[in-house]
């Protein structure tokens, strides 16, 4: 069907057309999302301070991890052009204490290994090259730096946020991308992500 014959349709025709076409995008990014959750590998993250100055805003808690992050020497692999926009894939492994740090990185997929799992950043933009050397830290997000709560219960999550007592756990699809599965307050579960 050309677009010209799309348009000589009636307008109840493509009226419905329409809302299918929307429904099956968005059908589409729901299951995604679920889709990770329900299948994704487990990880476990430490939060870190964020400035007070960047207080709750609206209905969200910022969170920055350790693993965002990266420094210079666990970058392996060729590094690419200066004002490219990249991303970054960073394994993960558990320490002890059941967080997961980043060991290393690369801007090439990096090879599944058991007991890690890899995370995909979000594309950043490199002002350096090979020739120029990387920075010695890289600071890259994987697109779990926000969580949405309930209006006003933000405060206390951010006041143990600052104080280093809330950590987030994530799944992580095959491909690397990670979705918020739960948030833990001084060891005990206190939000759990639904799938739907």
């Amino acid at each position: 069907m050309t677009a010209s014959r799309f348009f000589r349709l009636p307008p109840l025709v493509a009226a419905i057309v329409a809302a299918a076409l929307q429904t099956a995008v968005i059908g589409y990014m729901v299951e995604s999302r679920a889709s990770i959750l329900r299948n994704g590998a487990d990880i476990r993250l430490r939060t870190l301070p964020v400035d007070p100055r960047d207080l709750l805003r609206g209905d969200f808690v910022t969170l920055s991890y350790p693993i965002s992050a990266i420094p210079k020497s666990i970058v392996t692999g060729e590094v690419p052009e200066a004002g490219t926009r990249q991303r970054l894939f960073v394994r993960l492994t558990s320490g002890a204490d059941g967080l997961w740090t980043a060991t290393q990185a690369s801007f090439a997929p990096l090879a599944p290994e058991e007991g890690s799992v890899i995370l995909r950043t979000l594309p950043l933009t490199l002002y350096t090259s090979a020739v120029d050397g990387l920075p010695e830290t890289l600071f890259v997000q994987y697109g779990i730096e926000r969580y949405y709560v309930p209006e006003g219960e933000g405060r206390v999550l951010e006041d143990a946020r600052n104080q280093e007592e809330l950590e987030v756990e994530a799944r992580v699809a095959t491909d690397g991308t990670p979705q918020i599965a739960r948030l833990i307050l001084r060891g005990e579960p206190v939000y759990d992500e639904p799938l739907y």
